[in-house]
């Protein structure tokens, strides 16, 4: 029922994608706007919808002659997966509906045939529809045995009543009143309340006390699940989504469900004290609920950041955190950890601390000379002083002021990385001088010697893989180019879909998830990475330097 919807076209865009097992079981009654029921080609019999409701008709006199074609289109892309079925239908013998039934459900088990129905979920259109379709004709637990992972060999467990329990934890649910609820499938035999079983990932025995049926919002107690169902069981204290659980002596495990990677990242700050006590624990269950939810504590720019696989979900995320669990947050731009470095070197630099206030005073002497390193290098210390004009004891003190006033930040205010320092002389006296005073000493010769040295700011640089369609390849490379993206190469894959590798500067990328998807109209995905860090180009620095020193 979307505006510009057109099924025709879409099935025509699924054929040249997928080939010819693709199977409209249904046409659309009405497009856009006035979409209002649904014709069933393999019964022929059509369906219109009031409030939800379905009232069963004949085929409007309209679509008679789309329908028989699309009937015998549909034929085709069923049998297409059923050789003896193929061979009769090409020797002009039609098969009649359940042997068609019963080929459309060995073909979507064996992926051969890719079933295509239609519907609207907000105006209630066929979803009775899609429901009947998934029990009837999709794939049973029968027909798709488990694979599991014991002694380092795979092997298939069949869905059979009378075998061994065994579950696989999917997803887990946080309720701030009942506590942790894992959603489990019984992948074999049967289980009944009390049961225990043995946690293959932490080796903890698990007591499942109370057995339940989610329906929706509601929770049925139930006496046993058995081989196929899915159902949910409470305070399971050292079970997480993507356990198995099985048999004390069985530690089989079976793969779990790959979380998609996030894509997108917002800085949370709890409004209150209050709701910065509750923060940590509340988001330690949602990342127990929700494995594509990423918790991250950046260091270098003190933010707590939320990632996750775009805006709705975060925003979700959010609603959650001050629902059920009272923890209430504001967002803010999320920093970009930029670094400092220097492209010349110093020599003979003096940092004095002096200071007279009445009995011992702090006298603290050191020269130092400083230099580039290569990139990722980090930083070194050496200590070249001789005839003892520093203590050795006091060289220590100097290296730390330093390293102190490295992290904390240099001429622009970000950490600084990639030097040598050496300590080359200095002076003490046998009264004053104290670790404190030859501390700040350090700190003093660094600070001038970086402004010496030619200070530049290094900027994150991210290896971005973005995934489009062949179509649309060149307006990404554009925008890419836009952001001062540097191109490493394109690949198509043969199916329509062009992967571009670029390296582009942290900074540009940090709200892609959504520029990609407006870019595309949802048909781009990307992948980030950090790189390495490069030089900020001399023309931007001033714009960074207006956002320098953070309050915290």
């Amino acid at each position: 029922d979307r505006e510009r919807a057109d099924f025709q076209r879409t099935l025509d865009q699924l054929r040249d994608r997928f080939g010819a097992g693709i199977a409209p079981l249904e046409l659309p009654i009405g497009e856009e706007n006035g979409f209002k029921g649904i014709a069933d080609l393999l019964t022929d019999r059509a369906y219109l919808y009031t409030n939800g409701a379905p009232q069963e008709t004949d085929i409007p006199d309209e679509m008679e002659d789309l329908e028989h074609r699309t009937h015998d289109s549909l034929i085709e892309g069923i049998v297409v997966g059923d050789d003896d079925l193929l061979e009769r239908y090409l020797e002009g013998d039609i098969p009649n509906f359940d042997e068609l039934e019963h080929a459309l459900h060995d073909g979507i088990a064996s992926a051969t045939v890719f079933p295509v129905i239609v519907g609207s979920a907000t105006r209630e259109i066929g979803i009775d529809r899609l429901a009947d379709f998934l029990v009837e004709i999709g794939p049973s637990p029968l027909d798709r045995p488990a694979v599991v992972t014991g002694a380092g060999q795979e092997v298939e467990v069949a869905a059979e009543s009378s075998d061994k329990p065994l579950a696989f934890v999917f997803k887990t649910i946080a309720d701030p009143y009942v506590g942790q609820i894992s959603l489990f499938r019984v992948l074999s035999g049967t289980i009944r309340p009390d049961d225990h079983l043995v946690n293959a990932r932490s080796g903890v025995d698990e007591r499942l006390h109370g057995l339940l049926m989610v329906r929706g919002k509601d929770q049925e107690p139930t006496s046993e699940l058995v081989a196929g169902d899915i159902g949910a069981v409470a305070k399971l204290s050292s079970t997480a989504t993507g356990d198995t659980l099985a048999p004390k002596g069985t530690p089989v495990v079976a793969p779990p469900i790959e979380a998609p990677r996030p894509t997108l990242s917002v800085a949370i700050v709890p409004r209150t004290q209050a709701d910065e006590d509750k923060l940590a624990p509340a988001l330690h269950r949602l990342q127990d609920e929700d494995p594509s939810l990423v918790v991250e504590r950046n260091e270098e720019t003190h933010q707590t950041l939320l990632w996750g696989t775009g805006e709705t979900h975060l925003q979700i995320t959010q609603e959650k955190l001050g629902r059920k669990f009272g923890a209430s947050v504001d967002t803010e731009d999320v920093r970009v950890p930029y670094r400092e470095t220097v492209t010349g070197a110093a020599k003979g630099v003096e940092g004095k601390h002096k200071k007279q206030t009445g009995g011992h005073g702090q006298f603290g002497v050191c020269v130092i000379d400083l230099e580039p390193l290569p990139r990722g290098t980090g930083f070194e210390f050496a200590n070249h002083v001789v005839g003892g004009a520093i203590s050795r004891s006091y060289i220590p003190a100097v290296q730390k002021g330093i390293e102190e006033t490295m992290s904390s930040g240099g001429v622009f205010g970000y950490p600084v990385v990639d030097i040598k320092v050496t300590l080359t002389d200095g002076k003490e006296h046998s009264v004053d001088s104290s670790e404190m005073a030859f501390k700040v000493a350090g700190r003093l010769a660094f600070q001038a010697a970086m402004s010496q040295s030619g200070p530049v700011i290094l900027e994150p640089i991210s290896r971005l893989e973005v995934t489009v369609p062949v179509t649309q390849q060149g307006d990404v490379m554009g925008d890419l180019n836009s952001r001062r993206g540097r191109m490493q190469g394109t690949e198509a894959d043969g199916t329509g879909e062009s992967t571009i590798v670029a390296l582009v500067p942290t900074s540009e990328i940090q709200r892609y998830a959504i520029d990609l998807r407006s870019l595309t109209g949802g048909r781009g995905r990307f992948r980030a990475e950090h790189d390495h860090y490069d030089v900020l180009p001399t023309h931007l620095v001033d714009g960074v330097k207006r956002d320098v020193h953070h309050p915290d």
